[in-house]
C-alpha cells in the first residue's frame, strides 16, 4: 500500500517553484518508473512534485537544433523524440533505442530526464520481502549475488550491488557523446546555475556506496540533454537481445556508432546495455576499431575487447557471448547505414 504524500502542482517557473532539496521530495513527470516503485512500497516519497505541465513553456518539452546538434528538453516524450525526423535522420541510434523499449502507450508517457534517471529493474531491489539489498537498504548485503543472477551485470558490480541499469535510450546517449545539463543552487546566496555533465559520467558504478547512483544532488534537476555534433553519430545503430519481442528489458544491448573516412574507421562509441550497472561506454573495443578497415574479424575483435573484463555469475555466464553478438550486428548495420 502507498505511503501518504503531498501533491505539489508545478504550473509556473520551475526555478522558483521546485525544492529537491526538501527530504521526502521527489520530482514526477511521465511517472513510468516513479509510481511503479511507490506501489510496490520500494520508495515512499512524502512530497511530490508535479512538474509535467511545464513541458508546454520554455525548453521543457521542446527539441531544438543547436549548432549541428540537438537540444532535447527534459519533458520530451519518448514518442515524440523517436519519431522526430531530425532524430530519425541524423541520430538514428537514438530512434531506434527508444523503439525497442517498453510500450507504445508507455513511450507516449515517459520523459527525457524521467529515462535518464530511471532505476534498475532488480528483482531483489524491487521486493520489499527481501532485506539484502544494498541500493534500497544500505549495509543489508546483496541477495543477488549469491541469489538467482540471470538478469544482473556482469560489467561495473562489486560485491555490494550487481543490479543491472535497464535504460535503453541512456546507452544511445552514450554512444552519441550527449551532455546533461542539469540546474541548482551551488552556493549559499547564490542563484540557480546550471552545469554539464557527461552522459558517460552521469551514472555511477555501485563500489561500496550502490544507494548513490548519479552525480546529481539534492535541489538539483535536469533541464535538457544536448547531442553535439559529432562526424559519427549519423552512421549509427542499436541491437537489442530479450526474452520476448515487446516489452522487455535487454538481457544485452549496444549502441555504436562509426566514422568511416578512406575506407577506415576513423572514430568510433560503443555502448552497452543490459549488461552493466550503469550504460557502459567500451573504450577498449573503439580503440581496436579506431584505424582499421569495418570488417567483420575486426568487429569481433572489438567485441571480445568489450568484454574482456566480465565477472558473470554462474546463471549470466550466457551475457558474454549475447553482449559479444549485440556488439557485431550493431557494428556491422551501423557500417551498412547510409
Amino acid at each position: 500500500m502507498t505511503a501518504p504524500f503531498t501533491y505539489v502542482r508545478v504550473t509556473g517557473d520551475a526555478d522558483a517553484a521546485l525544492d529537491t532539496a526538501t527530504p521526502g521530495s521527489q520530482l514526477l513527470a511521465g511517472g513510468t518508473n516513479l509510481l511503479d516503485m511507490m506501489r510496490l512500497g520500494v520508495v515512499s516519497p512524502t512530497r511530490l512534485l508535479d512538474i509535467s505541465r511545464l513541458a508546454s513553456s520554455g525548453p521543457w518539452g521542446r527539441v531544438e537544433e543547436t549548432d549541428g546538434g540537438l537540444s532535447i528538453g527534459a519533458l520530451v516524450r519518448n514518442s515524440d523524440l523517436a519519431y522526430h525526423p531530425v532524430v530519425r535522420a541524423r541520430f538514428p541510434v537514438l530512434s531506434q533505442a527508444l523503439l525497442s523499449g517498453a510500450s507504445p502507450q508507455l513511450r507516449n508517457m515517459a520523459t527525457t530526464a524521467g529515462n535518464v534517471m530511471q532505476r534498475t529493474r532488480c528483482p531483489y531491489f524491487r521486493d520489499i520481502g527481501v532485506p539484502a539489498c544494498n541500493k534500497r537498504n544500505p549495509g543489508s548485503g546483496c541477495a543477488a549475488w549469491d541469489g538467482f543472477a540471470r538478469p544482473h551485470a556482469i560489467l561495473g558490480g562489486s560485491r555490494d550491488c550487481i543490479a543491472v541499469h535497464p535504460s535503453d535510450m541512456c546507452v544511445a546517449l552514450v554512444a552519441l557523446d550527449a551532455i546533461v545539463h542539469v540546474r541548482g543552487h551551488y552556493g549559499a546566496g547564490e542563484g540557480l546555475t546550471e552545469r554539464q555533465i557527461a552522459i558517460a559520467d552521469f551514472h555511477l558504478v555501485p563500489g561500496s556506496t550502490p544507494s548513490r547512483e548519479t552525480t546529481i544532488g539534492p535541489g538539483e534537476l535536469i533541464t535538457r540533454v544536448v547531442l553535439p555534433a559529432t562526424p559519427f553519430a549519423a552512421r549509427s545503430a542499436y541491437v537489442k537481445a530479450r526474452d520476448r519481442a515487446s516489452y522487455a528489458f535487454a538481457l544485452a544491448s549496444a549502441g555504436v556508432a562509426l566514422h568511416l573516412e578512406g575506407g577506415k574507421i576513423r572514430d568510433a562509441r560503443v555502448a552497452l546495455g543490459g549488461v552493466a550497472t550503469k550504460p557502459w561506454r567500451s573504450h577498449e573495443a573503439e580503440r581496436v576499431l579506431a584505424g582499421h578497415e569495418p570488417t567483420g574479424a575486426l568487429f569481433e575483435r572489438a567485441a571480445d575487447a568489450a568484454l574482456a573484463d566480465a565477472q558473470p555469475r554462474p546463471d549470466n555466464r550466457f551475457k558474454v557471448p549475447l553482449a559479444k553478438a549485440t556488439i557485431v550486428r550493431a557494428l556491422t548495420r551501423a557500417r551498412e547505414a547510409t
